[in-house]
């Protein structure tokens, strides 16, 4: 595993999400999060680290370490996937990351929290753009959280829904930076890509060949969308991406011995 992300290390990439601080019972494959984050090379870098927390020991835990930067937090509009995600609460996860924000202020960490279900509920619980846009104001006005990735957990997102999100939270705040973090089909994902940059968006989650996605999805077709074709749909485009071809070449090559 240090060995591949030691690989995207080298390619430009902004922030890399290397793994979790969760309990291993939760998640067993990634109990080794420390000790792969021990064997890293970040001397000749310009990446940045994001580990995912679900409540605040995680928290407590990943501050430990100076390497990381980030610490992502999934808050979700949608009371039956928290529960399900985080075994808590909205209202109890929102208490959890007022003292989250303390702690990464403390000790001088940026929060990144991923606004999940906002594009639609397959619970049945309430759901509307309107709720979503209610939950970004809060976390920015009340918490001070100012990175907010709007997340499609299970491909339930579409062009006109993307870009009527994004069109609407952007302007309303502007000291935010908004990303999107776009569970998706192969086939459908150039139109979401289009959706959300036409919209004013310019921070974007991938998974290398699209690797991981939401168990809960239902779908095995429904995944993270692929950091490949994320970057030759921007190449096509002429936008710029400062990522290095050469070096991710080698990097997907790598990714084959890793995921099996």
């Amino acid at each position: 595993k240090a060995k591949y992300i030691n690989s995207l290390l080298t390619c430009g990439f902004d922030t890399i999400d290397f793994g979790s601080f969760v309990s291993p019972k939760a998640i067993p494959q990634l109990k080794d999060t420390a000790e792969v984050l021990s064997k890293l090379n970040l001397s000749d870098s310009s990446s940045k680290l994001l580990a995912i927390i679900a409540n605040e020991r995680g928290a407590q835990d990943a501050c430990e370490f100076e390497e990381i930067n980030y610490l992502g937090f999934p808050f979700s509009v949608s009371e039956t996937f928290q529960q399900r995600n985080t075994n808590s609460s909205i209202e109890a996860s929102l208490s959890g990351l007022e003292k989250i924000k303390s702690l990464t202020d403390k000790n001088s960490k940026q929060l990144v929290v991923y606004l999940s279900m906002a594009f639609g509920n397959p619970y049945g619980d309430e759901w509307s753009a309107e709720l979503v846009i209610y939950w970004a104001n809060r976390l920015h006005n009340e918490l001070g959280v100012n990175v907010l990735a709007v997340s499609d957990t299970v491909g339930s997102s579409t062009p006109d829904s993307i870009s009527h999100l994004f069109s609407n939270l952007i302007p309303a705040l502007p000291n935010v930076e908004f990303g999107a973090h776009l569970h998706t089909k192969y086939e459908e994902t150039e139109s979401k890509l289009k959706a959300a940059y036409d919209a004013g968006c310019r921070r974007f989650d991938s998974a290398v060949k699209g690797y991981g996605g939401c168990p809960m999805a239902g779908d095995n077709l429904t995944g993270n969308m692929p950091t490949e074709q994320m970057l030759n749909y921007f190449l096509s485009k002429g936008y710029e991406t400062k990522v290095n071809s050469l070096r991710f070449e080698e990097s997907m090559a790598l990714s084959s011995t890793v995921f099996l």
